[in-house]
């Protein structure tokens, strides 16, 4: 079974996008895109909801 995300650890999904997760939910997560170093030039919201199918955890808690 694939790995959880907890509070803190960085996730990528959909096509490359990294996050840190800021909540973990019952079949999702929280992620605080910020963490990107281009987040400003995607123009994209500070935060979204990815579903526990459609990540991996790429870094434990920082």
């Amino acid at each position: 079974m694939k790995k959880k995300a907890t509070v803190g650890n960085v996730i990528e999904f959909k096509n490359g996008l990294r996050g840190v997760v800021e909540k973990v939910n019952e079949n999702s997560v929280i992620v605080n895109l910020t963490y990107m170093e281009n987040f400003h030039e995607l123009d994209l919201n500070e935060r979204t909801v990815v579903n526990h199918k459609n990540y991996k955890v790429i870094a434990d808690s920082m």
